[in-house]
């Protein structure tokens, strides 16, 4: 059986998401969706003890949710049934569940509200930043691949087919994206998201199509914090913008650009791009 592809569809990525919501707070019941023509779509449900939330639509503005949408930031309602600060056109769903304690935290995407995540209570409960931080971490995470994937596939969507020559601009494009998403992925705490950023990272530096596999001794000896900085180099960042995307300073940019140099003999940075492209390392 052939391995799945890392760029997962919407739904895999929301399901994903909700598990993980789920799994990380403590609240028992778990719903979310994407955002489509004006309404969030709520595609996975888990912890649910009946089926009222099943294939709910959230209209922008409407409910605890549409409120989180069209606002971009977290609603919340310890009391849903006696809340005066929503509509209640999801009483039905919401308190058929019998949900009383309702939290809605948007995914936001580039500053756009793309979907919604909930966690629910049956019974009232207090909300404060421990409770609350999980859901926006995971929240944030689904943003993140979202972005990611959405750019990925526009880059891959523009590349040539094997019968196609591929332009200096495209290539150029193809090895900035490259470097960008190793600077996300190196801010992303999830080791499985990061590991499928990782899978994303190896279908772009593959679209080149020209550089050798890489030898056994700069495979195993370069570190992954190396590449990163090499990656950046590679598209003309200074070693402060490097430090800004990766989140390091610019005295430890400096020793990994110094460090990554010896291990590839190269005296000058572009010496030691050149270096890690014939060895497989970068696009």
């Amino acid at each position: 059986m052939s391995a799945p592809s890392p760029l997962r569809d919407d739904a895999t990525l929301v399901s994903h998401a909700v598990a993980e919501l789920a799994r990380r707070t403590h609240f028992p019941v778990a719903f979310g969706g994407l955002e489509h023509d004006g309404a969030v779509h709520v595609t996975t449900i888990v912890g649910a003890r009946t089926r009222s939330i099943d294939g709910l639509v959230v209209h922008a503005t409407r409910g605890l949710g549409g409120r989180a949408l069209v606002e971009r930031r977290p609603r919340m309602t310890l009391d849903y049934r006696t809340s005066r600060s929503i509509t209640h056109d999801y009483d039905r769903a919401i308190l058929g569940e019998g949900i009383a304690t309702l939290f809605a935290v948007p995914v936001l995407v580039g500053g756009a509200a793309r979907g919604v995540l909930y966690c629910g209570s049956w019974a009232q409960a207090q909300v404060g930043e421990v409770e609350a931080r999980p859901a926006f971490d995971v929240a944030g995470e689904l943003g993140t691949e979202l972005r990611v994937r959405a750019e990925v596939e526009r880059r891959l969507a523009n590349a040539p087919g094997p019968e196609g020559r591929m332009s200096v601009g495209a290539r150029e494009e193809i090895r900035e994206s490259y470097a960008q998403l190793r600077g996300i992925a190196a801010t992303v705490g999830d080791g499985d998201l990061r590991r499928r950023l990782e899978d994303i990272e190896g279908r772009l530096a593959a679209l080149t199509g020209d550089a050798p596999t890489a030898s056994a001794d700069v495979d195993i000896h370069l570190s992954r914090r190396e590449v990163d900085v090499l990656a950046c180099a590679a598209v003309g960042s200074t070693n402060g913008e490097i430090a800004a995307s990766l989140g390091l300073r610019e005295t430890t940019v400096k020793s990994y650009l110094a460090s990554a140099m010896a291990k590839l003999d190269a005296s000058t940075r572009h010496a030691a791009v050149t270096r890690a492209r014939r060895a497989g390392l970068l696009p």
